[in-house]
Formats: structure tokens, C-alpha cells, sequence
């Protein structure tokens, strides 16, 4: 009975009317009423106050509605985790990710994702910008590093190293340093959260010439193939140009910081059907960093624990 009157109030409520409540009900507006008046009466307070034009909650009805409102949400979740033993993933898959991720990686596994699960349709977005997924109503946003906001959940993905780079042709210009501190003054092709004025350098303080700044990995690897400059890359973004020769790795000992990618998305007690098995598919399916090519890993492995 507790848990109905509960369900009673929240719906009347979220309508502003006993006589809508009713209707979506199923119930006559005069049992509503006094349903209401009975769980007033059983709690010792006033839940909302009734004027002949509106309903207004009073502080205590405030604090109740929000956590019958809780309790149903849960209610709703746990009969979707129930049904969804049952069925396979479906529906829309909202994602957004890094534009080089996604061209490298995430167009491959969603393909396999969707082949294996013909009933998922996807609207992905590639993008540098930072994107909220409660804001936009994205399922999955793929980010790179930690997000701040406490109220998401971020499932690390997987990290990958640097290395610095530069073409033959630079090489030919300016110099080989054969040491950290010959970087000095050297010409830097700089990636988002790079210092302006020094080298990506764990521990070190290296100034640099800089001459290029882009928020695109891509973009800063074709510059450097190009001779601009000496750009620190992602391992994943370089490694074909260095097999090649067409770059050449500088400085093997230095340290860089690791890039870590990760995919959020919001705080739900039960995550669809769709969500929870294309995170788990993708994890699966995530190239392992060595410092070398990087190879699909084995199906099943996950490389960092959720």
C-alpha cells in the first residue's frame, strides 16, 4: 500500500493534477484525492498544498517526491535489467569520439558490433570538442583523459605512448639531437595540453622553438612529415610512417606523458542493453600499445579493468 500511495503522489505530481493523475491511472480523481490524504495522514504532514488552480509542493513534499521519484526510476531500471536477460541489443547507439579514433579504430569495431547485432543502428559524431553526454543525449562519449564531472561513469579504455618524430628532410636541416638537451631550440609541433614554451617532457624542462600548435594528430603528423618540425605522436598515429622512414624516432629514452582515452557516460544503475554490450565488445576489440605496430587484441581481453 506504501509503495502505491508512492506512485499515487509521484504521478500527481509530475501531471499538476489530480483529475490528469487519475486518468493515467486508471483510478477515479476522488480515490486519488483521498489516497493522498490518507498517506498525509499516515505520515503526520502536509505533502502539497491545493488551491481550486494548482497543486504546490510544500519543502517536506519536495524532499518526498524526490526520492518516491528515485525509487521509481529504480523500480523501471530493475524491470529493465529483467527483460533485457532476454533479449539481444538494440536500438540506437548514440557515440561521439575523437576524430582520429574514430577513423582508425571505432569505425571497424562498431562495423563488427553491427554485423553481429543487425538490430543496432548507430549516429556517431567525431569530434575534438569536449561533449557532456547527459547535455547531448549521447549514450557514449569517448574522451581523452578523465573527465571531472563526478556524475559520469569513465571506463578506461586504454593508454598509449609518445614518441617524438621527424622526417629525414628536418633532420637533413637542423640537426639530429642525440641528447635531451639538444632539443633545445629545436622546432616544436605542439598537441593540445602541450606547454607553449617547453618540450612534453616528463621531469625535464626543455625549452623549444615553437612553431606549430593543432589540435588534430593527424594534422600534426603530416607537418612533421612535411619537415616542419619535431612533433612528440601518439604511438597509434605514427608507427606505419616510422616503419617506413618516412619519420625517424628521436630520443628513445626520453620520457613523454601517456595518453589515456576513455568512455563515458552517465551514472544509471542498470545501463541498456545496447550500452553495456558495445562497451564490452569494444574492449574487447582495442588494440594493445607495445611500443609497436598495434595489433587487435584477442576477443575477450580487456585491457584495463572497468
Amino acid at each position: 500500500m506504501g509503495l502505491d500511495d508512492a506512485l499515487i503522489f509521484t504521478r500527481v505530481v509530475e501531471c499538476h493534477s489530480f483529475t490528469l493523475a487519475a486518468q493515467g491511472l486508471g483510478m477515479q480523481k476522488s480515490t486519488v484525492s483521498r489516497r493522498i490524504a490518507l498517506l498525509e495522514d499516515r505520515l503526520g504532514v502536509c505533502l502539497l498544498n491545493r488551491t481550486t488552480r494548482k497543486l504546490r509542493l510544500t519543502e517536506v513534499g519536495q524532499a518526498y517526491y524526490e526520492r518516491c521519484r528515485q525509487i521509481m526510476l529504480d523500480f523501471a531500471d530493475a524491470e529493465q535489467a529483467v527483460m533485457q536477460l532476454q533479449q539481444e541489443p538494440s536500438g540506437l547507439l548514440r557515440i561521439t569520439a575523437p576524430i582520429e579514433f574514430g577513423q582508425l579504430l571505432l569505425g571497424r569495431v562498431l562495423g563488427d558490433f553491427m554485423r553481429q547485432y543487425p538490430q543496432i543502428s548507430a549516429d556517431v559524431e567525431l569530434t575534438s570538442r569536449p561533449v557532456d553526454p547527459v547535455e547531448e543525449g549521447v549514450d557514449i562519449a569517448i574522451l581523452v583523459g578523465q573527465p571531472q564531472d563526478s556524475t559520469l561513469i569513465a571506463r578506461k579504455l586504454f593508454e598509449t605512448g609518445r614518441r617524438l618524430c621527424a622526417s629525414p628532410a628536418y633532420l637533413a636541416a637542423h640537426g639530429t639531437p642525440r641528447t635531451v638537451a639538444e632539443l633545445a631550440g629545436h622546432r616544436a609541433i605542439l598537441l593540445p595540453h602541450d606547454s607553449s614554451r617547453h618540450w612534453p617532457l616528463l621531469g625535464e624542462s626543455i625549452p623549444c622553438q615553437r612553431v606549430m600548435a593543432c589540435n588534430n594528430i593527424t594534422f600534426a603528423r603530416e607537418a612533421a612529415l612535411a619537415g616542419a618540425g619535431i612533433a612528440a605522436l601518439p604511438n597509434m598515429i605514427c608507427e606505419e610512417a616510422l616503419r617506413d622512414g618516412r619519420l625517424v624516432q628521436l630520443l628513445a629514452e626520453a620520457r613523454l606523458p601517456v595518453g589515456e582515452l576513455y568512455a563515458v557516460y552517465p551514472s544509471r544503475r542498470f545501463q541498456a542493453m545496447k550500452v553495456k554490450t558495445f562497451l564490452d565488445f569494444l574492449m574487447g576489440n582495442l588494440p594493445v600499445d607495445e611500443g609497436r605496430l598495434l595489433e587487435p587484441a584477442a576477443p575477450g581481453l580487456v585491457t584495463s579493468p572497468p
